[in-house]
């Protein structure tokens, strides 16, 4: 267990609030009780609130680094910290036990490894542990600000966002935190990383050109090309295992929704259409469904559905706010962790 000073994001711009990490998933602010309301995706920092301190047993132990697992971020013991379970919401395990927000998880390929934000000390930092929790180690260790990882196909690399140098870039760097190299180079801040499933490109947000649109680069950071265009805000880019689509979260007047759309912007279409806020989506390693984030029922819950939008379904259920749910990889037998 780490023991940390609680972090207090410091309040950077109205913009930034509104997003970052987009991905960061729904919030509404405030500690006391209210009725259920809509909550908001465009937040970017866990709601602070009255701890929750939920029964989450049985939870039947779980063998990790293999199919059939998701991981996600929960505050239903007070503060945010990593759970995975089943893909038909069985077998709940909590991996992290510290005393500040644990979030943003990636897998790494080979399902052996986790690779998370933790909001430790005075800054975030990017964290990895083995899949059962254990051996986390700080990765970025820096004084700056760092998000939101993506493990690289291979392996091989770790894509992060960082405010090391006055507004948030990509960064990549190997999985033993070594080798930083920055990839992108504006005045505007770019966000939530996601690789192809081949390696070669990464899909992410900015809002270089007024506000959030979805982009693409070369791994290396060159040939930047921006996927939509239009007044609301796209977030949250995750790649198909197939390569062949990209779902994100768009946001207008407070709502947000999920849509996916071809590599090159074309083929827009929407998968969900309710009130509620839907966000934070990632595909199933075989690419026939797709995890999500709603507040149809009141708070935030994973929920699942096909990738043509139908058949979704809860696999979340408790008063605290379950978020940002990372699909494990599918690797051997004989390559997972009992």
């Amino acid at each position: 267990m780490r023991f940390r000073k609680k972090y207090v994001m410091p309040r950077i711009s109205t913009v930034l609030v509104v997003f970052v990490c987009a991905m960061i998933g729904f919030g509404i602010w405030g500690c006391k009780k209210q009725e259920p309301q809509e909550e908001d995706i465009t937040s970017t920092e866990p709601a602070e609130q009255e701890p929750q301190k939920e029964d989450i047993s049985p939870t039947e132990p779980a063998s990790v680094g293999n199919v059939n697992k998701i991981a996600f971020a929960s505050n239903r013991d007070g503060n945010y910290e990593i759970y995975i379970m089943n893909t038909d919401g069985s077998g709940l395990k909590r991996l992290t036990n510290n005393t500040d927000d644990d979030l943003f998880m990636s897998w790494s390929p080979d399902g052996r490894k986790i690779a998370f934000e933790s909001r430790i000390g005075e800054n975030p930092e990017i964290y990895v542990m083995n899949a059962d929790g254990s051996e986390q180690t700080n990765l970025t260790n820096n004084p700056s600000r760092d998000h939101v990882p993506s493990w690289s196909p291979d392996g091989q690399k770790i894509v992060f966002y960082s405010l090391k140098d006055d507004n948030y870039e990509m960064y990549v760097m190997n999985p033993d935190g070594s080798n930083k190299q920055r990839l992108t180079r504006n005045r505007s801040h770019d966000m939530a990383p996601s690789w192809s499933p081949d390696g070669m490109k990464i899909v992410f947000c900015s809002e270089r050109d007024g506000n959030f649109e979805i982009y693409i680069m070369n791994a290396d950071g060159s040939e930047q090309e921006r996927l939509t265009n239009n007044p609301a805000r796209d977030v949250s880019p995750s790649w198909s295992p197939d390569g062949e689509k990209i779902a994100f979260a768009t946001i207008k007047d407070r709502k947000s929704e999920i849509y996916v759309m071809n590599t090159d912007g074309s083929d827009l279409t929407r998968l969900t259409n309710n009130p509620a806020n839907e966000g934070n989506p990632s595909w199933s390693p075989d690419g026939k469904k797709i995890a999500f984030v709603s507040s149809r029922d009141g708070n935030n819950e994973i929920y699942v559905m096909n990738t043509d939008g139908s058949e979704q379904k809860r696999l979340t259920n408790n008063p605290a706010r379950d978020r940002w749910p990372c699909w494990s990889p599918i690797v051997p037998p004989e390559n997972s962790i009992k």
